[in-house]
C-alpha cells in the first residue's frame, strides 16, 4: 500500500512537472508571436469561456483551478479573483470590463462611406420646468401634448418627427422633462441627441434645472441653440437673459460668441420659424449621415405594458432600418417585431435612421437608455438576452450588500437607526427610475430609504406579499392596483399610495421621513432670577431671597446656579437642578413674574451667596426636518 501511495504520488508530481513545463513552452511561443496576452472580460466569465479566450483546452483550467484549491465544472462561472489566478498562471494579463462594454464592441460595425446617406437632426428641447418646452412641440407639431400630463407637466420623453420649411426637411424632436426628479432622463436625451435647444424664460432667470441641462449638453458635446421664450408676456427681457448667458461664459452670437440664440413666443408662434432656421444650420454643420441599408440599431427612450398590447417600447433608430419582423435585442429583452407605430399612432412597416417609433414584441420593458440592436435571428437574440440577464443576476447577487458588523455597529451607536421599504410601480421605465433615484436621495444618517423593488406595470398581488414579507409601502406612479392586490392589501394590512405626479410622491416621503425622525430636545431658558439675600433655616436649609430679573419662573422648571458667569450647581453630566420650593411671601407659588420678589429653596444645593444668579428653563422638544438635517 505505502509503495502504491508512494508511485501516485510521484506520478502526481511528474504530471505537475509536465503541466508547467507546458505552460512555459506556451508562453515562450507567444513571447516570439509577440502575441497580445492581455484578455479583455467580464467578470463571471464560466469555464469553457476563459479557456477559449486564453486558446488553451477547459481541462487544463479545470486543473488549474483544482491546483488553487477550488473545483470547477465546465460551464461554472468564477469569480474575478479566481479568473486572475488561473490567467496568470498561463501568463495573461486580464482586464475586467463591464457586461454593457463587452456587448457594446459586438455591435461596432463600420459602415463605409459609400454607404452612408443624411439623415435628419436629433434635437433635444431641455429647460426648467413650465418654461414652455411642451409649448414649442406644440406649436411645430400642432398638437397639444401638455393636455395628457398629469399637472400639465411632462414626466416621460416624448420623440416626434416633424417636417420643417418649404423643402419639407424632418427633424426629430426629443422632449424632456424639466422637473429636478428627472436628471437621469434630460441626461438621457442629451446622450441620444445631436443639437440641444435650452429654452429660458424671459421673464424669469437661468434656474438650476436649466444649468443642469446646459451641462449635460456641454459634457455630450452637443452644440447649443438658446430659445428665449414667453417675450411676449409683460415683464420679459430676454436681454437680462444674455446678460446671464454671458456670466456663465456663454456668449450668444448677437453679443459677439459663438451660441445661437432666438428670442421667441411658443405660445404665439413668434420667430419659431426662425429657430427652426438656426436649428437646420447648425445640423448642416455637422453634415449627420446615417447608413439605412444595414440591421437598425438605436436606444429605448421608454417602455410600457399597455393592456391587450403587451410592452410596448418607444425606441430611436440611430442608423439602419427598422422592419416589422425582425429580431431584436435589447438588455435583457429580445423578441421579434410584431408592429410598429410612428408617433401619431399611425401603422408603419419600417423606420430609417433618425425616427422615433414605438414597437410591440419585446419580452420586456427594457430600461429607457438601452441600446437595442437587430440580430441575425431569434435564438440568437434570445442566447445574448439571456446572457446579459445571467450576468445582471449574478452581478446583483454578488453585489447585494449584507450588513456588516461596522454597519451593526453604527446604527446601535445611533440608537434611533430606521428604515423605510419601498416599491415602485409606474406606467413606464424612465419615470419610474427617476422617481426611485429621488425617493432614495431622501435617506439620511438616521432613516434610509430602499428601493427593494421597482417595475413597470400594474400593482399586483405579487408586490403585496412582497411589501407584506418586508415591511414595504408600495408607490403606485401612474398605475392602479388589481382587484386581487387592493383585497390582499386590505387583508395584509399593507400601504399602497397611488400618485400621477412626481413631486407629490417625494413630498409625501419627505413627510413619512420626518414622521420617522426623534424630535430633538432644546433647552429653553424661562427666567434669570438675582440672589439679593441669604437664609439659614435649620432643617429646611438655604432659602434665597430673590429677585426675577427677566422672564417668568415656575415651580417645575430646571435650575442652575450661576456665580460670577460660572456654573456652579449642577456640574454632573445628566443632573438637572430642581426647585425644593417656591415662595411669594409666606405662601407657595406655582410661578412668578418678571419684576417680582420671591423665595427659593435648590433641592440638594445650600451653598448659595449673594449676588449668584439662577437661571430658570425648560426642555422643550422639537419636530425635526429633512431641511434641517
Amino acid at each position: 500500500m505505502a509503495r502504491l501511495q508512494g508511485g501516485n504520488k510521484k506520478k502526481r508530481q511528474r504530471l505537475r512537472r509536465e503541466h508547467r513545463e507546458n505552460i512555459r513552452e506556451k508562453q515562450e511561443q507567444r513571447e516570439l508571436e509577440n502575441v497580445s496576452t492581455k484578455l479583455q472580460l467580464t467578470e463571471f466569465v464560466n469555464v469553457s469561456e476563459l479557456a477559449s479566450l486564453m486558446n488553451v483546452s477547459v481541462t487544463e483550467v479545470i486543473t488549474t483551478c483544482m491546483n488553487l484549491g477550488v473545483i470547477v465544472s465546465i460551464n461554472q462561472r468564477l469569480d474575478a479573483e479566481i479568473i486572475e489566478l488561473v490567467a496568470d498562471e498561463f501568463g495573461n494579463e486580464v482586464e475586467f470590463i463591464s457586461s454593457e462594454d463587452a456587448l457594446e464592441e459586438e455591435e461596432i460595425i463600420e459602415d463605409n462611406p459609400e454607404d452612408l446617406e443624411p439623415r435628419a437632426p436629433i434635437v433635444t428641447v431641455m429647460g426648467h420646468v413650465d418654461h414652455g418646452k411642451t409649448s414649442l412641440l406644440d406649436y411645430i407639431r400642432s398638437a397639444n401634448v401638455a393636455d395628457g400630463e398629469a399637472g400639465g407637466i411632462t414626466q416621460h420623453i416624448g420623440a416626434y418627427e416633424v417636417l420643417v420649411g418649404e423643402d419639407k426637411r424632418k427633424i426629430t424632436f426629443l422632449d424632456t422633462p424639466g422637473h429636478e426628479a428627472f436628471t437621469a432622463m434630460r441626461a438621457r436625451g442629451a446622450k441620444v441627441t445631436d443639437i440641444a435647444i435650452i429654452i429660458i424664460s424671459a421673464d424669469d432667470s437661468i434656474m438650476p434645472q436649466t444649468k443642469e441641462a446646459i451641462s449635460h449638453a456641454q459634457a455630450a458635446g452637443v452644440p447649443m441653440v438658446f430659445a428665449i421664450n414667453k417675450i411676449d408676456k409683460d415683464g420679459a427681457q430676454p436681454e437680462r437673459i444674455k446678460g446671464e448667458l454671458a456670466a456663465m461664459n456663454l456668449q450668444v452670437e448677437e453679443w459677439g460668441g459663438q451660441y445661437q440664440s432666438q428670442d421667441i413666443s411658443a405660445k404665439q408662434g413668434t420667430n419659431i420659424d426662425e429657430l427652426l432656421e438656426k436649428v437646420l444650420l447648425e445640423a448642416d454643420m455637422l453634415e449627420l449621415k446615417a447608413n439605412p441599408d444595414r440591421e437598425a440599431v438605436g436606444t429605448v427612450i421608454e417602455a410600457s405594458l399597455e393592456k391587450g398590447r403587451g410592452y410596448a417600447t418607444k425606441i430611436l433608430v440611430q442608423t439602419g432600418t427598422l422592419k416589422i419582423g425582425d429580431p431584436v435585442v435589447s438588455g435583457e429583452h429580445s423578441g421579434k417585431i410584431k408592429a410598429m407605430f410612428n408617433e401619431r399612432g399611425k401603422k408603419i412597416k419600417e423606420a430609417g435612421p433618425s425616427t422615433p417609433v414605438l414597437v410591440l414584441g419585446l419580452s420586456g420593458a427594457p430600461q429607457a437608455g438601452e441600446k437595442f440592436k437587430v440580430v441575425e435571428n431569434e435564438p440568437e437574440a434570445r442566447q445574448i438576452a439571456a446572457r446579459r440577464a445571467q450576468i445582471t443576476r449574478e452581478q446583483t447577487n454578488r453585489a447585494s450588500k449584507r450588513i456588516s458588523l461596522d454597519e451593526i455597529g453604527r446604527r446601535l451607536a445611533l440608537g434611533t437607526f430606521k428604515e423605510l421599504n419601498l416599491i415602485v410601480k409606474g406606467d413606464v421605465d424612465g419615470s419610474i427610475e427617476a422617481l426611485s433615484d429621488s425617493l432614495i436621495k431622501q435617506s439620511i444618517e438616521t432613516v434610509q430609504v430602499n428601493v427593494i423593488h421597482k417595475a413597470v406595470g400594474q400593482i399586483i398581488e405579487s408586490d403585496v406579499l412582497l411589501a407584506s414579507a418586508s415591511d414595504a409601502i408600495i408607490i403606485g406612479f401612474q398605475v392602479r392596483p388589481s382587484i386581487g392586490a387592493r383585497k390582499l392589501a386590505e387583508r395584509e394590512g399593507v400601504e399602497i399610495k397611488m400618485y400621477s405626479i412626481i413631486y407629490e410622491a417625494i413630498e409625501e416621503i419627505r413627510s413619512a421621513i420626518e414622521g420617522m425622525l426623534e424630535p430633538t430636545k432644546e433647552e429653553k431658558i424661562t427666567a434669570q432670577v438675582d440672589v439679593r439675600e441669604v437664609y439659614k433655616i435649620s432643617r429646611i436649609g438655604t432659602i434665597a431671597g430673590c429677585y426675577v430679573q427677566d422672564g417668568k419662573i415656575s415651580r417645575n422648571d430646571h435650575v442652575r446656579l450661576i456665580r460670577n458667569g460660572i456654573v456652579i450647581y449642577p456640574t454632573k453630566e445628566g443632573v438637572k437642578g430642581e426647585l425644593a420650593s417656591l415662595k411669594r411671601f409666606k405662601d407657595d407659588a406655582k410661578e412668578v413674574k418678571n419684576n417680582m420678589e420671591c423665595g427659593i429653596a435648590i433641592k440638594n444645593f445650600n451653598d448659595i451667596k449673594v449676588g449668584d444668579v439662577i437661571e430658570a428653563y425648560e426642555i422643550v422638544e422639537v419636530k425635526q426636518t429633512l431641511d434641517s438635517k
